[in-house]
């Protein structure tokens, strides 16, 4: 068994009982606000890693469900000349970076993507600005790229960035889920520019904001408070919780 699967056991694991989570080392504390928002946020983190103790899958939807409009918000096609290129590429050059704490620091095109193991899942994206549709996205499992990279027992949290400068963290418990993919297909073609091309992160279990678009690269960790501002992510600075659990 490797290291990735003992951990995915790990995680889905019945032994995590109650809020305290005694016992799991793969459930570090995230960043947290100070304040009445920083206690807020530890008891919803805490209530739902406690709820979600065994790993189920969020709903899943048939292709009749599929929303006939599917917003697009904040970018929608990066003005960034080396993406440019790319896109006129056709993304045949386009490289996604996965290192820090990996075995193999790999460098994966859209095609080394597009080889491994896929899921498809139909899903509802609930966005923090109010609004939510449902789609089609397929792409592989972040847990599937993670263990061709050999991620090292060490790491505790995943770092992705983006073409247009966003940066987020997740803990494993999320990374590892089954329906957290890199997608890059959406409703049965390819995935559209305005909706992150080449490939952008789907993070199933939490708000929208949380899922990233234009990705650029992964980074294994084993701690994020010494990143930007220490908050954990980019919207995080801004106010918003580090964890958006739903």
């Amino acid at each position: 068994m490797t290291d990735l699967s003992r951990r995915r056991l790990l995680v889905g694991a019945s032994g995590l009982a109650g809020l305290g989570l005694s016992g799991c080392d793969l459930l570090p504390e995230g960043p947290q606000r100070g304040g009445a928002y920083g206690i807020s946020d530890w008891l919803t983190f805490r209530a739902q890693r406690w709820l979600m103790r065994h790993q189920p899958l969020v709903r899943e939807f048939g292709p009749e469900m599929i929303s006939a409009v599917f917003p697009t918000i904040n970018t929608t096609d990066p003005d960034d000349p080396a993406y440019r290129r790319s896109k006129e590429a056709g993304f045949s050059d386009w490289r996604l970076p996965v290192k820090g704490l990996v075995e193999r620091p790999t460098a994966f095109s859209l095609a080394d993507l597009k080889a491994m193991p896929s899921r498809t899942q139909i899903t509802l994206h609930a966005c923090e600005q109010g609004w939510s549709a449902i789609a089609q996205w397929t792409g592989v499992p972040l847990a599937h790229v993670l263990a061709a990279a050999g991620m090292k027992p060490e790491a505790r949290f995943v770092v992705i960035r983006t073409v247009d400068g966003w940066w987020d963290s997740y803990d494993l418990f999320d990374a590892l889920h089954p329906q957290t993919i890199l997608a890059t297909g959406m409703n049965g073609g390819p995935l559209p520019v305005a909706h992150g091309a080449p490939v952008r992160l789907r993070v199933e279990r939490q708000l929208g904001y949380k899922s990233l678009k234009y990705l650029a690269s992964i980074e294994a960790v084993d701690r994020v408070d010494g990143l930007g501002q220490g908050r954990g992510s980019m919207v995080g600075e801004l106010g918003f919780s580090w964890y958006a659990g739903i």
